[in-house]
């Protein structure tokens, strides 16, 4: 039975909220304080057609603002550093850095990234579970309708096709890309857009 009926009403009626393996049960009842972080940040956010038209560089002022907003919240960027050792032999397994990290919640931000970042994240995520590091991992991405308004404001060729938008992501989770790992995911929608200038 799923339990995405757990994530509060008004966010999936402004997101796409997609969950695998009872992310959000697992998220409730096993890591309360994080779940009302990302409640509350989720319910704070608001897309701003100021940031958009903002070019990017190595990161958007949108993604910057939602790690921003984990980090006050004492969330930080987290590299781990794991090996594993068999009959004395001792291999370094590097993990991705997580963007935004707390208790055993990671949660990655891929508002315009290349989609082979999707791959790079859920493995990290079944790696980092498997160890027992993680309990759920969370992806925050832009939903595809998104591109009209990208297109109305000249910038549809910044959003392409091959970019980090939830119709590339949920065919990866639902192939059980993130292995055993519980995942949610939150796609922003135009009902978040804020015509702010």
């Amino acid at each position: 039975m799923s339990t995405i009926h757990l994530v509060p009403e008004d966010l999936r009626n402004v997101y796409h909220v997609k969950e695998w393996r009872n992310a959000a049960g697992v998220l409730q009842t096993a890591c309360p304080q994080e779940w009302n972080d990302i409640v509350e940040i989720m319910r704070q956010f608001r897309l701003l057609k100021s940031e958009v038209l903002t070019a990017g560089g190595r990161k958007s002022p949108i993604s910057g603002r939602i790690d921003g907003e984990f980090y006050r919240r004492g969330w930080k960027e987290k590299k781990f550093d794991t090996r594993i050792n068999v009959d004395n032999v001792e291999r370094v397994s590097p993990t991705h850095s997580v963007d935004c990290f707390k208790g055993r919640v990671g949660v990655e931000v891929e508002w315009n990234n290349k989609d082979p970042f999707y791959d790079r994240d859920l493995n990290n995520f079944r790696l980092l579970y498997d160890l027992q590091v993680i309990d759920v991992g969370i992806i925050i991405t832009r939903a595809t309708e998104l591109q009209a308004i990208f297109k109305e404001l000249g910038k549809g060729d910044s959003y392409g096709a091959s970019t980090t938008h939830h119709q590339k992501l949920w065919p990866l989770i639902e192939g059980g890309g993130g292995g055993g790992c519980p995942v949610l995911t939150f796609a922003i929608t135009p009902a978040l857009y804020v015509e702010d200038c």
